[in-house]
């Protein structure tokens, strides 16, 4: 499984942006998928997460703000970006859980 993530780029305060994630094969289906981010100078950390029943998970400061979806028939993940602050601004990388893959990172910039 090889991972390719895209749509970042820079926006305003408030603005929004949709991550992809996009999956080469069809054994992306059967893994657990994440995102994660890493601001200049920080450690990568942990943004979202869905299992393959559905369930997701947020990091605290995202909630009510970022939703995670997939659509297996695209072998594809995404990151909708709400609301975005000048704190969001980061790498962001894909993940797949189960073959412990990562997409190559696309950048956000968010402007205050």
């Amino acid at each position: 499984v090889q991972l390719q993530a895209f749509g970042g780029g820079l926006v305003q305060t408030g603005g929004s942006l949709r991550l992809s994630c996009a999956a080469s094969g069809d054994r992306f289906r059967d893994s657990a998928v994440g995102w994660y981010r890493q601001a200049p100078g920080n450690l990568r950390e942990w943004v979202s997460s869905m299992v393959l029943g559905g369930a997701t998970n947020y990091e605290d400061s995202v909630k009510g703000r970022f939703a995670i979806s997939r659509d297996n028939a695209k072998n594809t993940a995404y990151l909708q970006m709400n609301n975005l602050k000048p704190e969001d601004t980061a790498v962001y990388y894909c993940r797949s859980f189960k073959y412990n893959v990562w997409g190559q990172g696309t950048l956000v910039t968010v402007s205050s």
